[in-house]
């Protein structure tokens, strides 16, 4: 059974247990990894509804305008020797318990909040047209119009030196600064860019590329109304959360999107009915199936299998059915480039299936 019904309204199912609150603070953070041995700051159990706060790691590009006193005490008590091997400050682990490997979490998002109203868009040494801009790493830091819901440029400097450690601060008030994409107004779409379990493996696993785990996925989709599957893989699936924007467009071209801290509102709900090989994403008018590689041909090979295997297994078709559907009726695209691993995914729409007979217009 799945988030949304056929009608787009959500499916309450699982009454929620707890209302947990799970703030960002340097106990309840680890920045640049996902690890099976990291001890969990909660233990909830399905169906409880949490609230966590996801800080990004670019609030140094303006520390007067992206910091409040809280997360400076983050950036200040987490060291730079323990920023690694990736870039993401996540919030987390958070235990479920009777997760087991070969389980589902299912992840509701209620709500994305943004903690303050600026962002930052950086075109870095990670983004795909780097040498083509003479390798100049800009910073664009924009306002957020609550009674909008838009973002503005209010002003852009180069960067001096990369980003070679993560979290840093920058002299905002003394740079250069340079209007901006004036008159220009963004929609706001929050969202996590990076979320997921721990991997089954060895020792600290980079936030950077995405996986079967999930990670840093940045699909912009992954906001308020969506709900996420993420394979289990290791005990009590600790799951945690981090990498929050406010916008972002398919690709995420410069290497970042809008980074700015979000308060999350969140269901987490333990699925022992179904499996499914990759993160699935389900929103009110779509499932959502991600494939990954760093070769772009191969992630979009593996979104196709994955997607192939949703539309057998979950919702009844032939393969044969299944593959002329996807070619006639799905949509590809290209999640990002800039993650070392990059990404497609694919949707199909969820009411081009009857409500009733062999093609189930739900999750089994």
């Amino acid at each position: 059974m799945g988030f949304m019904s056929m009608d787009g309204k959500p499916r309450l199912d699982v009454p929620p247990q707890t209302l947990r609150h799970l703030p960002a603070t340097p106990e309840n953070c680890h920045w640049g990894y996902f690890d099976p041995t990291i001890p969990p700051v909660m233990i909830a159990e399905s169906g409880d509804l949490i609230w966590a706060e996801a800080v990004t790691h670019h609030a140094g590009d303006d520390p007067e305008l992206l910091m409040d006193p809280r997360i400076e005490k983050i950036f200040r008590d987490i060291p730079e020797s323990d920023r690694h091997p990736g870039v993401h400050l996540m919030t987390g682990p958070i235990y479920l318990n009777d997760a087991k490997p070969g389980d589902i979490l299912e992840v509701r998002y209620f709500q994305m909040l943004p903690r303050l109203n600026y962002g930052s868009n950086v075109a870095a040494n990670w983004g795909h047209l780097y040498k083509e801009f003479d390798e100049t790493e800009r910073v664009t830091i924009y306002k957020l119009d609550d009674n909008h819901q838009t973002a503005s440029a209010i002003y852009a400097y180069d960067n001096t030196g990369s980003y070679a450690v993560p979290g840093k601060i920058t002299n905002c008030p003394h740079c250069d600064r340079e209007s901006a994409l004036d008159g220009v107004r963004v929609p706001v779409r929050p969202h996590l860019g990076t979320a997921g379990v721990a991997p089954d493996v060895r020792g600290r696993v980079s936030t950077i590329p995405p996986g079967l785990h999930g990670g840093n996925i940045d699909n912009w989709r992954i906001g308020a109304g969506a709900v996420m599957y993420y394979p289990v893989a290791v005990d009590g699936a600790l799951f945690s959360i981090g990498d929050p924007h406010i916008s972002q467009g398919d690709g995420e071209i410069s290497g970042t999107a809008i980074e700015a801290s979000l308060n999350v509102l969140f269901q987490v709900i333990l699925r022992k009915d179904f499996t499914f090989p990759s993160p699935l994403l389900e929103t009110p008018n779509y499932w959502i199936v991600h494939g990954f590689d760093e070769d772009l041909n191969i992630a979009m090979k593996n979104a196709s299998i994955d997607m192939l295997h949703l539309l057998t297994e979950q919702c009844g078709l032939s393969a044969h059915d299944a593959y002329s559907l996807m070619s006639i009726a799905t949509d590809f695209n290209v999640t990002q480039v800039v993650d070392g691993t990059q990404g497609i995914h694919v949707k199909v729409p969820r009411n081009i299936f009857p409500e009733k007979g062999t093609v189930a217009p739900e999750l089994k």
